[in-house]
This record gives structure tokens, C-alpha cells and sequence, in this order.
């Protein structure tokens, strides 16, 4: 079994900074892509970043204010938010490309259960 589980999020003034961590637990060989998603209220879920091996990116509506980061040797992704907007108001979830053992030959796609953050204007 694997587990993701998500830092908690929290309550946030329009310009203030946090950061949101998921660390991934359980039978793990390699985790390929980390990244985070997000889905307010009467919304799509939509993508906001991801990173595999060195290469990141970003959905447009957070670049040049969010950065994505990684430590492979704690199976942990991380999610600075900075400037941040009452737009960004989500529950923000965390999702990891692993393999759980070298005889795996695919990748399957683990969610975290998500983290609430709010953004006051």
C-alpha cells in the first residue's frame, strides 16, 4: 500500500507566503512525476505544477509566484506558494508517478487526500 499525505494548508492573507509538503509512504521502487493539483469550489480539478527528474512546470495562472521542489530521499514534494491571491483558494492534493517494485512494469498515478487552502482578500 501506498500513502500520500499532504501538510496541513491553512487560512492565508492576499500576499502572504505558505508552503505544502506531501510525503509519500509505503511499498516504494521509484516515484517518476510529483506534482500538485488544485480544485475550488464548482471547479474542475486543475493542474498547478509538476516536476520529473530536474524539469518543472507550472500552470500559468501560478508561474513566477509558486515553486515546486522535490527530495527523492524523503519520497516528499513540496509546494512554496508566495504572493499569494484569494484565487488561489483550493484544496490543493498532491499526486506521485510510482512504480512498488522493480518487477512493476508501470507507473500508476497515488493521490494525496487533499489540504484546504484559503486566501482572504
Amino acid at each position: 500500500q501506498v500513502q500520500l499525505v499532504e501538510s496541513r494548508g491553512g487560512l492565508v492573507q492576499a500576499g502572504g507566503s505558505l508552503r505544502l509538503s506531501c510525503v509519500a509512504s509505503g511499498s516504494i521502487f521509484s516515484i517518476h512525476t510529483m506534482g500538485w493539483y488544485r480544485q475550488a469550489p464548482g471547479t474542475q480539478r486543475e493542474e498547478v505544477a509538476h516536476i520529473s527528474g530536474g524539469s518543472a512546470n507550472y500552470a500559468d495562472s501560478v508561474k513566477g509566484r509558486f515553486t515546486i521542489s522535490r527530495d527523492d530521499a524523503k519520497n516528499t514534494v513540496y509546494l512554496q506558494m508566495n504572493n499569494l491571491k484569494p484565487e488561489d483558494t483550493a484544496v490543493y492534493f498532491c499526486v506521485m508517478s510510482i512504480r512498488i517494485t522493480a518487477a512493476t512494469a508501470n507507473w500508476r498515478n497515488y493521490w494525496g487526500t487533499g489540504t484546504q487552502v484559503t486566501v482572504s482578500s
